[in-house]
């Protein structure tokens, strides 16, 4: 998509600089990407303390029961429909 932009070419230079990236184009779409990852991890951290949990959880304990049912040949858990119930 191509889209027009005043952007402060100091900047962009600086961006491609320290990115060495090789084109302002680059250096753009990087600078989002991590916008965008550093927006989502902030809306992460919101969450911290409003999410309750079991202080008595196990993980391990689930690890290991969860290993030793595959072991002892329970039937693997599958989500989707089974090759009989799709339509050819």
């Amino acid at each position: 998509m191509s889209t027009n932009l005043a952007l402060d070419d100091a900047l962009v230079d600086e961006a491609k600089a320290i990115g060495h990236h090789k084109t302002k184009k680059e250096a753009v779409t990087a600078a989002l990407q991590e916008y965008i990852r550093r927006r989502q991890q902030m809306r992460l951290v919101e969450l911290f303390g409003t999410i309750d949990y079991d202080p008595n959880y196990d993980y391990k304990a689930e690890r290991w029961r969860a290993k030793n049912e595959s072991d002892r040949g329970y039937p693997r858990v599958v989500t989707g429909p089974s090759p009989e119930q799709s339509e050819p």
